[in-house]
């Protein structure tokens, strides 16, 4: 997933803010770079388990 998608799964913070939350060290690393190693991409899962963790209030509804 991209940075955009994981701005919105944040409750639709700003793509700066995403990047800020993404640098964090508890974040999980990008599984892979595109366009030149300037963009980053996440699997979906890892990101899902971050926010339970770090964001309960803003994990996604698993019923």
């Amino acid at each position: 997933m991209a940075l955009s998608d994981i701005a919105d799964m944040l409750g639709g913070v700003s793509r700066t803010r995403a990047t800020e939350i993404t640098n964090r060290a508890t974040f999980p690393a990008p599984i892979d770079t595109v366009a030149s190693g300037k963009v980053r991409v996440w699997d979906r899962a890892d990101v899902e388990a971050w926010i339970r963790k770090y964001r309960p209030n803003q994990a996604p509804d698993e019923s």
